[in-house]
C-alpha cells in the first residue's frame, strides 16, 4: 500500500510538471502540435521502456478488449482539453477541476462496475469526500473575493 501511495504522489507531481511544460510549449507551437509532440514523444518513451522491461512480451495483445484500443484517442482529448482549460482558467484552477472530475468519475465508474472494474459500493463518505474537494476548489478560487466583500473591499 505504501508503494501505491508513493507512486500516486509521483504521478501527481508528474501531472503538474506536464501541465506546466505543455502550457509553455503551447505558447510557442499551438494546441494540436503540442498534443502531437507530447503524445508522440510519450509513445516513443513508453515503447522504449516496455521493450527494455518486458522485451518480446510487449507485443502480447491477444486478450485485449476492443474498447481498450481507444485509450490513445482519449489521451488526445485529455491533453488538448487540459491545455485549453489552462488558457481559459489558469493552471491551478484548471488542474483542480480536472483532478476533481477524475475523482468523481472514478467513484462513478467504480460504483457502477463499468469497464470491467470490480463494483464497489457507493457510500455517503465517498460522496462527501468529493464534495469537500469541490468545496476546497471553490474556496481556493473565490474565497479571497468573498473575504474582500465582507471587509468592504472590491476584488481586482
Amino acid at each position: 500500500m505504501a508503494l501505491g501511495i508513493i507512486l500516486a504522489l509521483v504521478a501527481g507531481a508528474f501531472v503538474s510538471l506536464q501541465v506546466i511544460f505543455n502550457s509553455k510549449m503551447n505558447e510557442h507551437t499551438g494546441s494540436w502540435l503540442t498534443t502531437t509532440i507530447v503524445l508522440g514523444l510519450g509513445a516513443v518513451a513508453a515503447l522504449t521502456a516496455s521493450l527494455l522491461f518486458e522485451g518480446a512480451d510487449t507485443f502480447q495483445l491477444q486478450h485485449m478488449k476492443l474498447w481498450y484500443w481507444f485509450s490513445g484517442m482519449i489521451g488526445v482529448a485529455v491533453v488538448y482539453s487540459l491545455m485549453q482549460g489552462i488558457k481559459l482558467l489558469g493552471p491551478t484552477f484548471s488542474t483542480s477541476i480536472t483532478l476533481t472530475a477524475q475523482l468523481g468519475f472514478a467513484v462513478l465508474f467504480d460504483s457502477l462496475g463499468l469497464f470491467g472494474l470490480e463494483k464497489i459500493d457507493l457510500s455517503v463518505n465517498k460522496l462527501v469526500g468529493v464534495l469537500v474537494i469541490v468545496g476546497g476548489i471553490l474556496v481556493f478560487k473565490y474565497g479571497e473575493r468573498l473575504g474582500d466583500k465582507k471587509r468592504g473591499r472590491t476584488a481586482e
